[in-house]
């Protein structure tokens, strides 16, 4: 019956049957070539064992903590870097609207690094747009008063504003891919991933800035390439640093102070 049927193939089927053999064949071989699963292992270098913490807010080993509830001792004023004078009480600092206080940011500098900040919008909120609990971290501070990449903080939850301008936006660059804004009197979380910008000898521009961010766990920015630094006003363009601060914006709205807890940081040079 195997060579009747053999003999009844037309001649076009036996070279599809002849091919589908010679392919299985050299399947095999191909894969034989390519040698043992272990040849393809890499054991070097071993990742360093970083221990989470209890949740994932919570600091992990390797986490420099800038601000645990206690005091500013990791912050200082950004216009003269003297000693921050916002407001540390309850376990948050406030920010500080007082004529001549302003901004304050951390006493180190940092590149590349993963970035956990917690902030609150006060249940009594007033204002409305721009003027509703504003503020902003900017994940590289270049200079005095807004000077940097700027991350908007403001009150989302039921307040119309431009969109490249509302909580989770880069601002006046990046809008948020959602809205998960938490109302008034709630405690509201970023996780962000920064990739700092680096540039050529000659000033010029090498590589871009990067940022990726959770905004309360839901992704609002993906690996978004930032412009350049955040301007209020015209388009936004590069100039050259290395290392920088973190900084807290004092914004000059008349909306109630907010509040920050839990900041920590993960170099990831």
């Amino acid at each position: 019956m195997m060579q009747a049927d053999t003999m009844r193939l037309s001649f076009p089927q036996l070279l599809t049957s002849a091919a589908l053999i010679s392919s299985a064949i050299f399947g095999q071989d191909a894969a034989r070539a390519q040698g043992k699963p272990q040849d393809t292992e890499v054991w070097e270098p071993v990742p360093k064992v970083v221990t989470p913490g209890a949740t994932n807010a919570a600091a992990p080993s390797d986490a420099i903590v800038l601000f645990d509830g206690t005091n500013l001792n990791e912050w200082v004023q950004s216009k003269d870097k003297s000693p921050a004078q916002w407001t540390v009480a309850d376990g948050v600092m406030m920010v500080n609207k007082a004529k001549g206080v302003g901004n304050i940011e951390t006493k180190r500098s940092f590149k590349n690094y993963q970035l956990h900040v917690e902030w609150k919008i006060p249940e009594n909120i007033t204002g409305t747009d721009q003027a509703r609990g504003n503020s902003g971290v900017f994940l590289a501070s270049t200079g005095a008063g807004d000077a940097g990449y700027e991350l908007q903080v403001l009150d989302s939850y039921n307040n119309r504003t431009y969109s490249n301008g509302q909580a989770g936006s880069i601002y006046k660059q990046g809008i948020p891919l959602a809205n998960p804004n938490r109302k008034p009197g709630e405690w509201q979380s970023y996780d962000v991933a920064w990739t700092a910008p680096t540039f050529n000898a000659d000033g010029s521009l090498k590589t871009p800035a990067y940022v990726t961010v959770f905004f309360n766990g839901v992704l609002v920015q993906n690996h978004f390439e930032l412009k350049g630094e955040t301007l209020y006003i015209g388009k936004p363009f590069y100039k050259p640093y290395d290392r920088a601060p973190i900084k807290l914006q004092a914004h000059g709205d008349k909306s109630e102070p907010i509040s920050f807890r839990n900041i920590w940081i993960r170099e990831i040079d």
